[in-house]
């Protein structure tokens, strides 16, 4: 089973949701803002990518943050703000066949997916 989780207005969103659908490839979308996401789920991503590689740190929601919880940022606090404020996400995450991806690029999606580029 394939989900790709993200924000439904993200536009890297709908570049990985084209690419999988014009593939034929079957998945699930779960939107992190609108559902919220399970604090334990975010917790073994974080343990599987790293919470430097999960935090999206080139959005408004990053830049609105004060420059001090910046400062002080370790892997708790990490996970507490992308708990809180979903858009800190970096996005899309994907599953698929137990592997996990984090943001989008056509050649790791083509070799997770066995297509050609």
């Amino acid at each position: 089973m394939t989900t790709i989780y993200g924000i439904s207005n993200c536009d890297t969103i709908r570049k990985a949701r084209r690419w999988l659908s014009a593939r034929g490839i079957e998945y699930t979308f779960y939107d992190v803002r609108k559902q919220g996401l399970d604090v334990e789920k975010l917790k073994a991503w974080v343990a599987e990518a790293g919470w430097e590689t999960l935090l999206n740190r080139r959005g408004t929601t990053w830049r609105g943050l004060s420059d001090e919880l910046k400062r002080e940022l370790d892997e708790a606090q990490a996970i507490r703000l992308m708990q809180d404020y979903p858009a800190l996400i970096k996005r899309p995450v994907l599953e698929h066949d137990g592997q996990l991806l984090v943001g989008f690029s056509e050649a790791r999606y083509a070799d997770v997916f066995h297509q050609a580029v």
